[in-house]
């Protein structure tokens, strides 16, 4: 039988232990995100996977706001968060601080996220607008590009699931745990 564990039983980080917990060096920069839904769900995300920061850029929406909170369920207390006017401007202040920037994108001498060989070198990662994805000049000012494999007939993920998959495979890596 397998049981189900109580919240008590899980183990959970209270708002200070998280603040003074070591993170991972991986920020995760949102480009003209307009869900607010998905910003919350990045939030929660990052905070599941012990993440540095979240940078969010542009037209994204940032807390505090109910519509954000609603999926981010407090994770807007713990992880650290900035805005930033403008994404290029995030990009290259990250670069300055020795971030490899990826933007997460399809694009020409992309890399498979499943071929990604990152180290423990610090990491930001670029995720676009839920239409346009991240915008062209961004891309360009990258160090490079981290593309999710995809056979299906949309080759598009919703953000959050992309921020999901992305963090969950590079983490993975890091620890060299290659069963999952």
């Amino acid at each position: 039988m397998n049981r189900k564990l109580s919240n008590n039983e899980l183990n959970r980080l209270s708002v200070n232990e998280f603040k003074n917990s070591n993170k991972r060096p991986v920020v995760v920069v949102l480009d003209n995100v307009r869900s607010l839904n998905n910003v919350g769900s990045v939030f929660r995300t990052a905070d599941a996977f012990l993440i540095e920061e979240i940078v969010l850029c542009g037209v994204t929406g940032t807390p505090p706001n109910k519509e954000i909170e609603k999926t981010a369920l407090g994770a807007t207390q713990t992880v650290a968060w900035k805005h930033s006017a403008s994404t290029l401007e995030a990009v290259n202040e990250l670069q300055n601080q020795s971030y490899k920037v990826y933007a997460v994108e399809q694009a020409e001498n992309s890399i498979m996220l499943n071929e990604f060989a990152n180290g423990d070198e610090k990491l930001a990662l670029v995720f676009g607008n839920e239409v346009y994805g991240v915008e062209q000049d961004v891309v360009d000012a990258c160090d490079g590009v981290i593309e999710i494999p995809q056979q299906g007939t949309k080759h598009s993920l919703n953000i959050a699931v992309s921020v999901g998959i992305v963090l969950w495979e590079l983490l993975r890596l890091r620890s060299g745990n290659q069963s999952g």
